[in-house]
């Protein structure tokens, strides 16, 4: 993980002098920027591609392209925005490329148990419960839930992870994967039907 190699981390900046500094040469406002972001950015990827090691370096290349793209950022998005744009584009590009992540067979995993699988039909039976959005206490059920994650293909993840995991709003989620807002709504719905119906498989 990019360490910020500065005494001043206590310094608050808004992100557009941020930006401008960065984009000005300033070493200090790049190590803010990376202290300020990276463990959020590295959460995702990690989330996306299953792989702590992966995601170390995803986080890593995500900051070097944002250091050397650092002029192109407008100012028209946020930067946290314009940022996971491009942890998220490096994420899938690598996992197309390394085809890292495959759909892990259901019924060899054991993990989770019966008392998991109990929970998991108590969380499908609560109508008043939320879309299945990870968003579960229970410890079994929360290992379940990671399980069905990996089952998904890379776009369903990616778009469970940033709306119902991080809680970006649909246009942010559109800018970011620079997609129409009804496509990103369509890919949702779809990701959290198909997350429902390996729940249910799950819960069997």
């Amino acid at each position: 993980m990019i360490k910020a190699e500065n005494s001043h981390q206590n310094i608050v900046f808004d992100d557009q002098l941020l930006a401008r500094k960065c984009s000005a040469g300033d070493n200090t406002a790049m190590g803010l920027l990376i202290t300020k972001y990276q463990d959020q950015v590295y959460n995702t990827i990690l989330k996306i591609c299953q792989n702590q090691n992966d995601a170390l370096e995803l986080t890593q290349d995500t900051f070097v392209k944002v250091i050397e793209n650092i002029g192109s950022f407008k100012g028209s998005s946020r930067l946290f925005t314009w940022i996971y744009r491009i942890a998220v584009n490096l994420t899938l590009n690598y996992c197309k490329r390394k085809m890292h992540i495959s759909a892990e067979s259901l019924d060899d995993d054991q993990s989770g148990g019966l008392s998991g699988r109990k929970a998991l039909k108590e969380y499908l039976a609560d109508k008043t419960a939320s879309d299945p959005a990870m968003r579960v206490e229970n410890a079994e059920l929360a290992e379940l839930a990671s399980q069905a994650l990996r089952s998904l293909n890379d776009e369903q993840r990616t778009v469970i992870i940033l709306r119902d995991i991080d809680g970006l709003g649909y246009s942010e989620i559109a800018e970011i994967l620079e997609l129409e807002i009804g496509t990103v709504k369509s890919r949702i719905s779809r990701a959290r039907e198909a997350l429902r119906t390996i729940f249910e498989a799950m819960a069997e």
